[in-house]
């Protein structure tokens, strides 16, 4: 090994000095960022962040901040782990490419997908035991619609196109994801969805229940719009549905317990795929290595990405069940579509690291039975504060729903922007928590400690009452 290949550890660690506005300039100048007003950004200067570790990042002035968000839903171990990053340098000294094209394979592809078989658990008799990798969730969501579309063709079922999703889903940003995400704003640009993709509405209570309404009842309803939909498309044209078991970016879409077994049922009576798309919430997020396994429902097929490396280097991919993979396996011949880094050494030798440490940690079983119970009692505590309408929690997820008057559920008037101030007092307060229209939500790493939360619940509470002040000194609350 050549020494003068990698930096000092010393060196890796230190903490760097920057030119915050030379940094804004240049990043105004040459980097068009994701899901931005690039405009507005200029204004203002993008916040550089150039450290991180455990649950903390610091920005370019030095300021900390807890990082209630996980990065993007995807840090679960934390920052800072020598471990993964150990073994991104192992591998790149070792095999730093190799495509999987051309009857090719490497050992770390091969062992994680192995490693991912075993982690999913059989429900209801299904099983996963093959794998298709791609670099992101966006990407998987591309494999899906290829993959669901090439199985009923090699069933003699050409006509089984339609992709039905949810109104709010978010699936990435791909021609494809884009579509199969329920975002009217993203809808609006580019002529999408493509076709044969439609929607049904979500299963938010607060937004979608009728006056008096219980959880239950509405979950069971909520699931009868997707028997809905395949009966107004014709069932004989439905080839799938696709839902995320928690909604992320929507806003931390908790279903009630009945949504997900009436999905179940209507998906077998009509025999259509069910997609779970779990790039948020698989490994361990919801206390879990699958989501699925919490509900108790059988998907034919799984997007995962984000947590399976903890974010440390892009991977995704797609868990195939058995019912799929034995006709594309034994009928399909070539599957045309695939991708230049599918499989791709280094990210899979990073996630097979990370999933030993998360075992070796039982991540997942802090969240199910220690972290996550407590997060949702600290959590449950803002339902108390003057403009929180509800909170909510599952797993190491949680959101909650800014109101001007608890006892009516009346809204603020959108153009407040009443999220987007609070989530300002948040950055001002060393905090990362997400706005999501006057939803605030967190996804926090899942090494966090009660301490921490305890250190996060006061922030929280902290911004919230800078937001109601400034709604009281604006003349919008009494």
């Amino acid at each position: 090994m050549n020494p003068t290949l990698i930096a000092p550890p010393a060196l890796v660690r230190r903490a760097e000095q920057h030119d915050t506005k030379a940094i804004q300039a240049l990043d105004s100048a040459h980097y068009l960022h994701p899901f931005t007003s690039h405009g507005d950004l200029a204004g203002v200067g993008a916040r550089v962040i150039t450290r991180a570790d455990n649950i903390y990042v610091w920005d370019s002035e030095g300021a900390k901040i807890l990082d209630a968000m996980s990065g993007l839903w995807c840090v679960n171990a934390g920052y800072g782990r020598k471990e993964l990053a150990d073994a991104a340098y192992q591998q790149m000294m070792t095999l730093p490419f190799y495509n999987s094209f051309f009857n090719t394979t490497n050992v770390p592809a091969v062992q994680l997908a192995a490693k991912l078989a075993s982690l999913a658990p059989v429900v209801g008799g299904r099983k996963f035991e093959h794998v298709f990798f791609s670099s992101s969730g966006s990407e998987s969501n591309d494999t899906n619609v290829r993959m669901v579309r090439r199985y009923w063709d090699l069933l003699g079922q050409p006509q089984r196109k339609v992709i039905i999703s949810r109104h709010n889903a978010y699936h990435g940003s791909t021609m494809a994801g884009a579509s199969l995400g329920g975002m009217s704003g993203m809808h609006a640009q580019g002529d999408l969805p493509i076709p044969n993709i439609t929607h049904i509405e979500q299963p938010h209570h607060w937004d979608n229940a009728l006056p008096g309404e219980s959880h239950a009842d509405f979950g069971r309803r909520a699931a009868g719009w997707l028997e809905e939909k395949i009966l107004e498309v014709g069932p004989e044209k439905v080839a799938a549905f696709i839902a995320e078991p928690v909604q992320g970016a929507g806003g931390v879409i908790i279903p009630p317990e009945t949504y997900w077994p009436e999905i179940q049922r209507i998906v077998d009576q009509y025999g259509i795929l069910l997609i779970s798309d779990e790039v948020i919430c698989a490994f361990g997020r919801l206390g879990h290595w699958f989501a699925y396994q919490k509900f108790g429902y059988r998907p034919d097929l799984i997007t995962f990405a984000k947590g399976v490396t903890s974010g440390y280097i892009p991977l995704g991919g797609v868990m195939v069940g058995d019912r799929v993979a034995k006709v594309l396996i034994e009928q399909g011949g070539e599957f045309n579509h695939g991708y230049t880094y599918s499989g791709h050494p280094v990210a899979c030798a990073v996630a097979l690291a990370n999933l030993e440490l998360m075992e070796r940690e039982d991540l997942p079983g802090r969240v199910k039975n220690d972290i996550g119970p407590y997060l949702a009692e600290r959590f449950a505590e803002l339902s108390d504060h003057p403009l929180v309408g509800a909170a909510e929690t599952c797993g190491f997820v949680a959101g909650l729903v800014l109101v001007k008057d608890k006892g009516t559920r009346e809204m603020f008037d959108p153009a407040l922007s009443v999220g987007m101030i609070c989530r300002g007092h948040c950055f001002r307060s060393g905090l990362i928590m997400r706005a999501v229209g006057d939803r605030m939500i967190i996804a926090p790493p899942l090494v966090m400690t009660r301490e921490q939360i305890d250190e996060m619940m006061g922030l929280i509470v902290k911004c919230l009452d800078a937001t109601l002040d400034d709604l009281r000194n604006a003349g919008e609350l009494a």
